[in-house]
């Protein structure tokens, strides 16, 4: 039987204009800059969907409280209506 290796998950050549300075630096940091840079990739897509879970999570929070808010003391324009 064979052992299981997780699949990799698929890889595209892309083209990146990076400061050659800033890459040459980075070469004596590590041999792979690809994989370096698909790290940092991954954890600032991770970062930016957990901020955007959190700003929706605070706006369904602060809408929730409005809601709660107008059920118990009703709309301010409820009394300047012209209707």
């Amino acid at each position: 039987m064979k052992p299981v290796t997780p699949a990799q998950p698929a890889k595209r050549p892309v083209n990146l204009l990076l400061n050659e300075a800033t890459v040459q630096q980075a070469r004596v940091f590590t041999r792979n800059l690809s994989l370096t840079v698909d790290g940092l990739l991954a954890e600032f897509v991770a970062r930016e969907r957990q901020l955007r879970q959190d700003q929706q999570q605070h706006y369904a929070e602060v809408s929730g409280a409005w809601n709660r808010f107008e059920e118990a003391h009703g709309s301010f324009a409820d009394e300047h209506s012209t209707l």
